[in-house]
């Protein structure tokens, strides 16, 4: 049982894309409820297969998430945009006068999710004006962040004034000698908010005995909103081997269903092509695979550095979104991955690629992935130390 006298760890996660950044956020908050009751405010939709913590108190707000057009949308049949917004301040402003939380943990933001600072600004400003006194708040951050934006300059900027106004700490989940935030960060001022680089998150699991690896190549595009276009031509480019070669596509949870039944359209009646719509783990997928094609998402990313599989990646790339590829081409110099840029992806060039896929061997990538637990401690020890030594606590504004 959960110690009572454990601080409560209010953690505000809107992942709107995919599954990356919930997954991420659970890997914390497990390890956080070492230290803290951790209640987790769940804003967008929780995908099957996607295992929630035991340890934490969830809090499911109605979803929102983004289009591709970068436009909020409800994932929410029964209410709006508007009436979920409305419901979801109601909800957030209930968990911060109920939990009255020692810190709280805002995932992302200012540094994306400009689009919920009418839910995220007022939940900070509560924390921050609790009776019994203000609570520490952190924004957890991955590893490298958009930074081809048209309004880049501008949003640097905000985004460090927001940080410097409203937060204590950021918590950067990289290995600090593979990706700093100064790396992909460039306001006009400095910021003065403290940095932490606490190493990559990734699950806990348990240790895995060696498995035979397979014939297959298997195919993953993370929670697959976005992975049409490279099962596809996965498909098209298999057909243009000199052998054939047994694929294994895992669609994701978020494949829109017009194009999971399209997908299954193009693979009737093909032999040595197997489709799934999730599984419960990636890394266990890839270890039993001869090859690995995916995107470049943090998780990914991770799961193919852990798994040790030769990989291929071909990084989701848009006019404004570009942190994919800036992680695939600095683990592909590291020899760890091959990388195909987003704008190869065509049956050709994604068949000569896989040709020399086959014929790879990664080198490790030596990254610290104790980012988790040291998260965790790091958070601990701030609190603790505001609490016994007020001079040495972080600034509040």
């Amino acid at each position: 049982m959960r110690e009572p006298s454990l601080p409560t760890l209010l953690f505000y996660c809107q992942h709107s894309l995919g599954i990356g950044h919930l997954t991420r956020s659970f890997a914390l908050a497990q390890a956080l409820s070492r230290h803290f009751r951790v209640v987790f405010l769940n804003g967008g939709r929780l995908p099957p297969g996607v295992p929630v913590p035991a340890a934490i108190e969830r809090i499911d707000l109605p979803p929102l998430g983004m289009d591709d057009g970068h436009t909020v949308v409800s994932r929410d049949g029964q209410l709006d945009v508007a009436r979920a917004q409305a419901e979801r301040r109601r909800l957030i402003d209930d968990a911060v006068r109920r939990t009255r939380p020692a810190v709280l943990l805002v995932e992302l933001f200012p540094f994306g999710r400009k689009k919920f600072a009418g839910e995220i600004l007022p939940m900070i400003r509560a924390a921050r004006s609790q009776s019994q006194g203000a609570a520490l708040v952190a924004c957890s951050l991955r590893d490298i962040l958009v930074d081809a934006r048209p309004d880049q300059q501008h949003h640097d900027d905000r985004a460090r004034w927001l940080t410097d106004r409203y937060f204590d700490a950021v918590v950067v989940h990289s290995d600090a000698a593979f990706a700093r935030l100064q790396d992909s960060f460039h306001p006009a001022r400095p910021m003065r908010t403290p940095v932490f680089h606490s190493g990559y998150v990734i699950p806990a699991r348990e240790r895995a005995e060696p498995v035979p690896r397979g014939e297959h190549l298997l195919v993953s595009a993370g929670g697959g909103i976005v992975g049409d276009t490279l099962f596809r031509t996965a498909l098209a480019a298999r057909e243009l081997l000199a052998r054939p070669l047994p694929l294994r596509i895992v669609a994701g949870p978020f494949l829109p269903e017009p194009q999971w039944l399209a997908l299954q359209t193009q693979a009737a009646g093909v032999p040595g092509v197997e489709l799934v719509r999730h599984v419960p783990d990636m890394v266990a997928e890839m270890r039993r695979a001869r090859a690995s094609l995916s995107q470049c998402g943090y998780n990914t990313a991770l799961d193919l550095v852990v798994a040790g599989v030769p990989a291929l990646v071909v990084p989701y790339e848009t006019v404004t979104e570009n942190e994919q590829r800036g992680r695939a081409e600095k683990l592909a110099g590291l020899g760890a991955m091959l990388c195909l840029p987003a704008g190869n992806l065509q049956p050709q060039p994604l068949a000569h690629a896989i040709e020399r896929l086959l014929a790879f061997t990664p080198l490790p990538a030596a990254l610290a992935l104790d980012g988790a637990q040291r998260s965790a401690d790091w958070l601990a020890e701030r609190l603790q130390a505001r609490h016994t030594a007020p001079e040495a606590a972080c600034a509040t504004n």
